[in-house]
């Protein structure tokens, strides 16, 4: 290792969460927290997940390791047909990933995983925004760390200063180097002026605003063989590189670099350029260039998204919502072509293969719900039992009943949401009156317990194939959920029953909770808000 540098190869960077039955280290006799990149590679299958707090960093890693997994287990491009299955079922067979490779990878690629390289080429960043940018007028460590306060936003976990900033270790910056790439945002940003022509606008990262979905085995091992993405036919693996495997840094004039495979494709699509300015030690960061990284933006591609499409007919992929939980998008993950409605959702590709790893997977969700530009709001961080046992190629007679199961949930927390909003309006005698307050109480009641209701129901779901359905009763299904917004119901409105007026708009607001009013009973005066439809059976 270079004097005075920081080698993510072996420098303790990435936490980690060991397995019970893992080996302690053979010279100290402990498990260390966290390990460098090498180690990680080569203990993967002792360790059983990472242990990254922030979720947008979890995720940005995740698809940093895919890529790394990839080219040590020779997963990197196609050959003749499935066989490219067959190879990561006989790594997976092999228990670990190959030593012999994982040493030859990072002894090829020695002087590419410096952190910091004064006058060289340090890890994911630029060097040239030394020289591109204003060294006064710098984005400072408390921007570069998302859950810090900077400027006029407001304090997460805790309270900086600008004028006095804390310089954060290097294992922290190494991850929230990560979030800029993926998470960074779009507007105003440094001044980078590049052969003459000043700029100080950025566009969004790729992975901004969205939710990803990883599958997650018993350990980290199999966590990154069920992670990988098939590569495309015409993918070569000399052409996939990532942007630390690359013989020149890119162009900012020219367009952005075009995805060549899976690996160039989730680590190579950042927005920002950035560039990290180490302390005298080279242990902690004191301060930081964050700017644009091409003019142009480039298209949004990734293999770990839900993508939706628009009323204008433009594919996006489904927003990071920290009021939404996790099983609200089951059908979407298990099922090829889910039912849900005008968006004609598509499953993220990865599960098109993830359970032939094993049909014990989890799925974790990792996001960031946050706005395009400066706003953000919380980190989404959630986790389902094992699911893609019933993915639709696995279980095509079970899984629909997921999706049913999921319609049910949603469709009577719908109905409440207009039935004390109607309640509310009625009571106030104002057809206009925000009852966004009993809305989000109601909601705050119904959506926990319509979850756990959801679980019990699919954990009862008939898991041999025999029975239709996986033994589905819509009817007993559709009782439950409407009781439980029932009660909500009665909750939230029970404190103006007590007088005549709220009395009479609570009963007339109820029939909402099945459905409104009948088309027969409304035909002189229809009433033109949009149904949600019932779901069959």
């Amino acid at each position: 290792m270079l004097s005075g540098t920081y080698n993510l190869t072996d420098q303790p960077c990435v936490p980690v969460r060991w397995r019970t039955d893992a080996p302690p280290a053979p010279v100290t006799g402990v498990l260390p927290d966290r390990v460098g990149l090498r180690e990680l590679l080569l203990r993967s299958h002792d360790i059983e997940s990472l242990a990254v707090a922030d979720a947008p960093a979890h995720s940005a890693l995740l698809r940093i390791l895919y890529a790394l997994t990839a080219r040590v287990a020779g997963l990197d491009q196609q050959g003749p047909a499935s066989d490219w299955d067959e190879r990561r079922l006989e790594a997976h067979d092999a228990g670990q990933l190959p030593s012999r490779e994982i040493e030859k990878y990072f002894s090829d690629l020695a002087g590419r995983f410096f952190l910091f390289d004064p006058g060289g080429r340090p890890w994911m960043q630029d060097p040239r925004l030394a020289d591109q940018c204003d060294t006064t007028n710098t984005a400072g460590v408390n921007k570069l760390i998302v859950t810090r306060p900077s400027g006029n936003n407001h304090s997460w976990f805790r309270h900086d200063r600008d004028m006095a900033p804390e310089p954060p270790a290097a294992s922290e910056a190494f991850l929230s180097l990560l979030v800029w790439h993926y998470y960074g945002p779009s507007g105003r940003c440094s001044s980078r002026e590049v052969n003459g022509v000043k700029s100080a606008s950025s566009t969004a990262g790729p992975l901004r605003t969205a939710l990803s979905y990883h599958p997650e085995g018993t350990s980290l091992f199999e966590t990154l063989l069920a992670g990988l993405v098939p590569p495309e036919s015409t993918v070569r693996a000399e052409q996939d590189l990532c942007p630390w495997e690359q013989d020149e840094l890119p162009d900012p004039d020219n367009p952005p670099r075009a995805s060549q495979g899976p690996r160039s494709r989730h680590t190579g699509r950042s927005q920002h350029a950035l560039l990290l300015v180490p302390d005298e030690d080279s242990t902690h960061v004191r301060d930081a260039f964050i700017t644009w990284a091409y003019r142009e933006r480039m298209p949004r591609e990734d293999d770990y998204l839900i993508w939706q499409v628009s009323q204008q007919g433009n594919r996006y992929p489904r927003p990071a919502d920290a009021g939404r939980a996790l099983w609200r998008d089951l059908d979407a993950l298990l099922l090829q072509h889910p039912p849900a409605g005008s968006a004609h959702p598509q499953q993220p590709r990865v599960f098109d293969s993830a359970a032939e790893v094993s049909e014990d997977l989890r799925v974790r969700a990792l996001g960031f719900d946050q706005e395009g530009q400066a706003k953000d709001t919380q980190f989404i961080d959630a986790i389902t039992p094992a699911v893609l046992g019933f993915a639709e190629r696995n279980d095509a007679r079970t899984v629909p009943a997921v999706g049913r199961l999921r319609q049910f949930g949603e469709l009577y927390g719908r109905r409440l949401d207009r039935a004390v909003k109607r309640a509310r309006a009625a009571y106030v005698r104002d057809a206009k009156a925000d009852g966004a307050a009993w809305a989000a109480e109601a909601g705050a009641r119904y959506w926990p317990r319509a979850e756990a209701e959801f679980w019990d129901r699919f954990r009862h779901l008939d898991r041999t194939g025999d029975v239709a359905d996986g033994g589905f009763d819509p009817a007993a299904t559709r009782r439950a959920f409407l009781r439980l917004a029932e009660e909500a119901y009665d909750v939230v409105t029970a404190p103006v029953t007590r007088t005549l007026r709220g009395a009479k708009a609570v009963a007339q607001a109820r029939i909402e909770l099945y459905g409104g009013v009948p088309k027969s009973r409304t035909a002189a005066a229809p009433d033109t808000r949009a149904k949600a439809k019932e779901p069959t059976g």
